[in-house]
């Protein structure tokens, strides 16, 4: 008797760990966020102000608009790494488009529509000629950054266009306008992917691609589109920094590809595909910028820590594996319960 239930409270030990795991796989963005916060009560730094938040988000909302557009991509099971580059061309030819007499609001949609094409090309490679997303993207990532450079000549462009630089630096009911167009651009993507057979599409596809392709869906068309969505959201992205900088540059987003696919994985929306969402993706991002944010004004009794940078790399590497090996393992239990 005395055996019996010693194996039955080590058979519920091992299901209470296995649900640990599986919540803790499913929540890691907000577990992630929470630890960072209650270390923060130990500084003497008040982040928990609306101006500090209002600051965090101003900064965060390029990624988080890129985060956006690569959750379509990586929930149809690929990824884009082309994306950093795209963000500084599209902020480069928008600044040189306006210098040369352009008018504002052409000048922004061209140079959106310049990420809308060149994720269109992806696409196009990726799904039609079957070659692996992660060798073309960075191939297309590393073209462009060659393009970038040429056009600028290898020199920071700025512009004095008061029109272009309100789009960022203005406020919109009170709120930097940077940030609106952030959340304008996360309701319409969310809605896209959760309120049409084209979001519905793109979770079949990423779950099970020749389930999806055998069910009717025009597999390829969905892919391709939402390429063409993650080069678009990329160049809004790079739009909207080079308005709140004024000025346009290609090293612009060197490690937003890195650090943005990360993000997204680590909020939830994996690289398995078929798993994942617009909220998610936010919440990866937020897990970052909070993160780095939060070393950065770090004090004790006053006194800023000043964490190195170097050190602050290390943490955020340590963080970004961490949670991945996370990933991988939520999924292999998710392959031996199937």
């Amino acid at each position: 008797m005395i055996a019996y239930t010693h194996a039955q409270n080590t058979q519920n030990t091992q299901t209470l760990g296995r649900k640990i795991i599986k919540v803790l796989g499913k929540q890691k963005a907000v577990v992630a966020i929470a630890v960072i916060l209650i270390a923060m009560l130990f500084s003497s730094s008040n982040i928990f102000t609306w101006p500090h938040l209002m600051a965090l988000l101003i900064t965060a909302s390029p990624e988080l608009v890129i985060a956006f557009g690569v959750t379509f991509a990586v929930i149809c099971r690929a990824c884009d790494l082309s994306v950093g580059s795209v963000m500084s061309l599209s902020g480069i030819l928008a600044i040189q488009m306006i210098n040369s007499g352009m008018p504002v609001f052409l000048a922004v949609f061209l140079a959106i529509l310049s990420g809308s094409v060149i994720g269109f090309i992806n696409g196009f490679f990726i799904v039609h000629q079957k070659t692996e997303a992660f060798i073309i993207t960075l191939g297309m990532g590393l073209l462009l950054k060659g393009v970038a450079l040429y056009i600028s000549n290898a020199r920071p462009v700025s512009t004095r266009d008061a029109t272009f630089s309100a789009i960022s630096n203005s406020t919109i009911l009170g709120l930097p306008s940077i940030v609106v167009w952030m959340l304008v651009i996360g309701v319409i993507t969310y809605c896209i992917l959760r309120l049409t057979s084209f979001g519905r599409n793109c979770y079949a596809l990423g779950g099970d691609y020749e389930v999806a392709e055998h069910s009717g869906i025009d597999v390829i068309r969905t892919k391709w589109t939402a390429f063409v969505i993650t080069g678009t959201c990329a160049a809004i992205a790079g739009v909207l920094l080079s308005s709140r900088w004024q000025t346009g540059s290609a090293v612009f987003g060197d490690l937003t590809p890195l650090i943005v696919n990360c993000s997204v994985v680590i909020g939830g929306t994996s690289f398995a595909g078929g798993v994942g969402g617009i909220v998610q993706s936010g919440l990866g991002v937020g897990v970052m910028h909070l993160l780095r944010y939060s070393m950065s004004m770090f004090s004790i009794d006053g006194i800023l820590v000043n964490i190195n940078q170097h050190v602050q790399t290390l943490v955020v590497g340590i963080v970004i594996v961490s949670i991945i090996a996370m990933d991988c393992l939520a999924i292999k239990r998710k392959k031996e319960d199937v």
